[in-house]
């Protein structure tokens, strides 16, 4: 078989045009699925940057005035509180109150054995009595023998003899009567009564102990408080000395924290305590006497000055070993995200801390959802 020339140049004219548009087609189709796909990344890129900023709530930062201030341990004592010790020696044989009772001034509390002393008054009583006879018959012995000396009766030498005798029986009786007034004196000591109206503390003393001024140490019976009055005998390192003075404001609070009252030094030591090396300081205490009692141990805080600084909000702040930190939205590259930033804490102000250092004014923290965060994440601030 014999083929043209002809045809056969066309048949492979024709292939060689057919070979370059499928090859022009696919490159196209590729072309095409290839910027498809860059844009679907782009896309889904985007997406995912916007899921990633998480929503927030931020404050901003700003100056408030935060007292400067330390914490002191602070006693309550009362202006009247008296120890009662035995002033005479003997068996203790009642004891009339209890711990914790109200008692009034000169209401008995305790009796110790009488019966010694009350012979003692009992001898004394009678040697009065019977000085009070001889005084009384040297009275008209004298008064008898002044009348005869004047009728010259008597002479000057009998009436002088009979005045001597009135002038020694009447001091003697002075002196009996004083001595009896001693005897019940010392008497009156064998009962022990309250020295003002007051709520009686521990007894620790028993029926049947023997008790003395003597011994060593001091016989302790109880004590009895005033529970109004009050002060707070607060103890001032001496580092501070150059700082404390009267009229300082003191806020005194319970362990749990708890505000009980503001009130005032009015009393600086001019002394240091040799035993605790602080300077003694009062303040007085109006509180009601259900809350605060004597010999109570409660915190006082000494405010020293008050100046401007940084505070966050007590929600914001986080910890982790020891250190305190918070996270503040940052603007970075058009965005914001969530700085982890250490902080050193001052004293608490309402529900905000004062910040020593690492804040400044208008630095927006962020005070929700502050678990979930980590340094340089992507948020979105709300509100702040």
């Amino acid at each position: 078989m014999t083929l043209d020339r002809s045809e056969c140049y066309w048949t492979e004219d024709g292939v060689r045009k057919s070979a370059l548009k499928l090859i022009f087609g696919i490159g196209c189709f590729v072309l095409l699925g290839l910027t498809a796909t860059g844009c679907h990344k782009t896309s889904v890129a985007q997406a995912a940057d916007g899921a990633q900023a998480m929503p927030v709530q931020t404050v901003t930062v700003a100056l408030a005035p935060v007292p400067q201030s330390s914490e002191y341990v602070a006693t309550i004592k009362s202006r009247r509180s008296a120890t009662l010790q035995p002033q005479v020696s003997g068996i203790l044989t009642q004891i009339r109150v209890h711990s914790g009772d109200r008692v009034r001034t000169g209401q008995a509390l305790m009796e110790i054995d009488p019966r010694q002393q009350a012979a003692a008054v009992a001898s004394a009583r009678a040697t009065e009595r019977q000085k009070k006879a001889l005084y009384d018959y040297n009275t008209e012995e004298i008064e008898r023998q002044r009348k005869l000396f004047e009728a010259g009766v008597t002479s000057r030498d009998a009436y002088d003899q009979a005045r001597q005798a009135f002038e020694n029986t009447k001091a003697d009786y002075q002196s009996a009567v004083e001595s009896r007034r001693t005897q019940e004196e010392q008497l009156a000591y064998y009962t022990v009564r309250a020295p003002f109206d007051g709520i009686v503390g521990d007894i620790p003393v028993h029926v049947g102990d023997f008790v003395s001024p003597l011994l060593s140490p001091a016989t302790v019976l109880t004590t009895v408080d005033e529970n109004k009055n009050l002060e707070a005998y607060i103890y001032v390192p001496t580092e501070r000395s150059g700082q404390v003075r009267q009229g300082l404001d003191v806020d005194l609070t319970d362990n749990a924290g708890k505000l009980l009252e503001r009130t005032k030094i009015d009393f600086l030591s001019p002394q240091v305590d040799s035993t605790l090396q602080g300077i003694l300081v009062k303040a007085p205490v109006h509180t009601a006497p259900d809350v605060l009692r004597t010999a109570q141990l409660i915190k006082a805080r000494i405010i020293w000055n008050t100046s401007p600084m940084a505070v966050a909000p007590v929600l914001a702040v986080t910890r982790q070993g020891g250190q305190s930190f918070v996270f503040v939205a940052e603007r970075q590259d058009g965005h914001f995200v969530a700085r982890q930033t250490a902080v050193t804490l001052g004293d608490t102000v309402g529900n905000n801390y004062a910040i020593s250092s690492g804040l400044k004014a208008g630095d927006r923290v962020i005070v929700s959802s502050t678990q979930f965060l980590v340094n340089g994440m992507p948020v979105m601030p709300m509100g702040g």
